[in-house]
């Protein structure tokens, strides 16, 4: 039960830190004012309102068993009772009391007024309205084939310190969660701050100077995030240098092998000499694309159907087929997502016959799938080969002039645009690639 209950708090409540923050400083404020209404209520409203209307009913009754014991200075009595008790009385004559059906139930004034009149004057013998004078109620009492009609100031039976209170609890509260809210929009800002860098910089986005700010515990934090992101940048840019200095520098010693070539007289030594230094050159141009994979380019809302269709026209190769809904804009780097796709259809127009792109949204992900009806990959090598460097020694993998980059290029820059590529089987029994982008 508690495990359940601890589910259901878990899914109600929000999942900002801000607005979480500000429930922790608005629901006390909002428990200690309702507990102060309620004892006020209670003990002032309820009790002051209940001393009051009695003696406004007592007076009533005393009047009317003054009037009926009085015989010929009625009207002095009526004048009297006026003047000194502030009560307009008038009586009505051979008219009936309205029907009760009109008391509000949930009003704590006919509540209290109710709960005055029975014991006095009894169930049907009286009769009052609350609503229909603004500052006066309407209460009649029976008298003989008649009834008494007393218009009293509502402020005998209610207390106008209730309204003072209202006010002074509900103003200092509204003012302290609006300070709240600005000293929480302060803290937080900086924590938005650090997290919006580090998804800019999981992307592989350029991020200029961080500056720490907020509380000691966030600027440390931020300090750490920046220590730790210029340490990875040394690190890839370590890496880019020296994959593209031992690729650059291998083309000294593949030129001069085709140079020395040429003076070999022998035509089948010099084929496979050339289909070797071939497979090389390849494999240096895999290098150097991997090395550059991460280049920096800045982010722009581009057409990505459009940019799906521009990749598919360029291969002219009637092996394509696409599906694609028309003008999707997707805001990411242009040059890497066409990369991408260059190398995941190629890598299927080595191994199929057939090849189906499509494109999909559905709420805030792209979805985008090559299908191919080659050999496909076994399912245990789907993480493999994703991995740089690897290579399987089957199906449509076994390629002697890769290297086993493509992948991984691939998956470098979906994951890098926040999203994630997967293999699985396709429809048309050979592997499917799927992407997904957000939006």
């Amino acid at each position: 039960m508690f495990y359940g209950l601890t589910n259901f708090l878990k899914k109600i409540l929000p999942k900002r830190l801000f607005y979480r923050a500000l429930l922790i400083v608005a629901i006390p404020v909002l428990v200690l004012q309702l507990v102060i209404t309620i004892v006020f209520f209670d003990s002032l409203w309820i009790k002051t309102n209940k001393g009051m209307t009695r003696t406004l009913v007592n007076e009533i009754s005393t009047f009317v068993e003054a009037y009926e014991n009085e015989q010929s200075k009625k009207q002095e009595l009526i004048d009297l009772f006026s003047l000194f008790l502030d009560l307009n009385i008038e009586l009505v004559k051979d008219e009936k009391l309205k029907n009760t059906d009109t008391e509000r139930w949930f009003s704590p004034i006919d509540r209290t007024l109710r709960r005055e009149l029975k014991p006095k004057f009894g169930l049907k013998n009286y009769w009052f309205d609350t609503t229909s004078y603004k500052e006066l109620i309407d209460l009649r009492i029976k008298y003989e084939k008649g009834y008494f009609k007393f218009l009293v100031p509502k402020d005998r039976v209610t207390s106008s310190s209730a309204r003072i209170f209202a006010l002074w609890i509900t103003v200092p509260a509204i003012i302290m969660v609006i300070i709240s809210l600005i000293f929480l929009k302060n803290q937080t800002r900086p924590i938005t701050n650090l997290a919006r860098a580090a998804e800019r910089f999981g992307k592989g986005e350029e991020i200029d100077e961080f500056k720490p700010s907020g509380a000691l515990e966030i600027r440390q934090a931020g300090h750490e995030f920046d220590k730790m992101r210029k340490r990875i940048e040394r690190h890839i840019n370590q890496r880019t240098e020296m994959l593209s200095g031992i690729s650059h520098d291998l083309r000294t010693p593949l030129t001069r092998m085709k140079l020395q070539i040429a003076f070999i007289k022998d035509k089948d030594t010099i084929k496979k000499l050339t289909e070797d230094i071939d497979e090389m050159e390849k494999m240096l141009n895999e290098y150097l694309q991997f090395t550059s994979s991460s280049y920096v380019e800045n982010d722009e809302m581009f057409n990505l159907s459009e940019l799906i269709s521009d990749v598919i026209e360029k291969y002219n190769n009637e092996k394509i087929s696409h599906n694609l809904i028309p003008r999707i804009y997707f805001s990411g780097r242009k040059n890497l997502i066409n990369r991408c796709l260059n190398n995941l259809i190629d890598n299927a127009l080595k191994y199929a016959n057939r090849v189906d792109v499509s494109l999909n949204k559905k709420k805030t992900n792209l979805f985008i799938n090559i299908d191919d009806d080659g050999p496909g990959i076994e399912k245990k090598e789907y993480e493999n080969v994703f991995k740089p460097f690897y290579k399987i020694d089957k199906g449509r993998a076994d390629s002697k002039s890769s290297v086993g980059l493509g992948l991984s290029i691939a998956s470098d820059i979906i994951k890098s645009h926040g999203g994630n590529i997967m293999l699985e089987k396709s429809k048309m029994n050979g592997l499917r690639v799927k992407i997904f982008l957000p939006v």
